[in-house]
């Protein structure tokens, strides 16, 4: 856990206040950079919803929100909180998280490396998605994973669905 906690690569000025607002803009209204939403996740201590640009990955079926930078606030929040909603112009999808295990995050980290890696690439220290599997598995624990599902499926999956729970 103490890399975990160690391991976050905040973005810089640039990426906060240009690239971030930018896609958050684009997104609200509508238009999808490369697969982006807004998440949105309810703050562990505060309560109140807390929002930033991410990139939903589908692979094999499943969906998928990968942190690049590491452990920072969202990740956090979306254990506390087991789930959120994705924005994509007025849509809004809420969604339960389930947080991957690190022996499973190496098919995923691939795919999202193949998928954004112009993007992101920075933040895997050199690897990338032709990197043997070792490596992706090393650097596994610095990149939380969470397999999301639409809410309604998961209350169905509980046998919860229709009672308004």
């Amino acid at each position: 856990m103490s890399e975990q906690v160690q391991h976050v690569q905040k973005p810089g000025w640039f990426t906060v206040n240009v690239l971030n607002r930018t896609v958050a803009f684009l997104t609200r209204r509508g238009f999808s950079v490369w697969g982006s939403r807004v998440l949105a996740v309810r703050g562990r201590k505060s309560g109140e919803w807390r929002t930033t640009p991410v990139n939903v990955l589908t692979l094999d079926g499943e969906r998928y929100l990968v942190a690049p930078r590491g452990h920072v606030q969202w990740t956090h929040n979306m254990r506390a909180a087991g789930g959120g909603r994705l924005h994509l112009g007025k849509k809004v999808e809420e969604f339960t998280a389930v947080e991957v295990a690190d022996d499973d995050k190496t098919p995923i980290l691939r795919g999202y490396l193949k998928r954004w890696k112009a993007e992101v690439g920075v933040f895997f220290g050199g690897v990338g998605p032709d990197s043997t599997a070792e490596e992706l598995r090393a650097i596994a624990p610095r990149h939380p994973v969470f397999r999301i599902s639409p809410a309604e499926e998961a209350g169905r999956d509980a046998g919860g669905a229709g009672r308004g729970e």
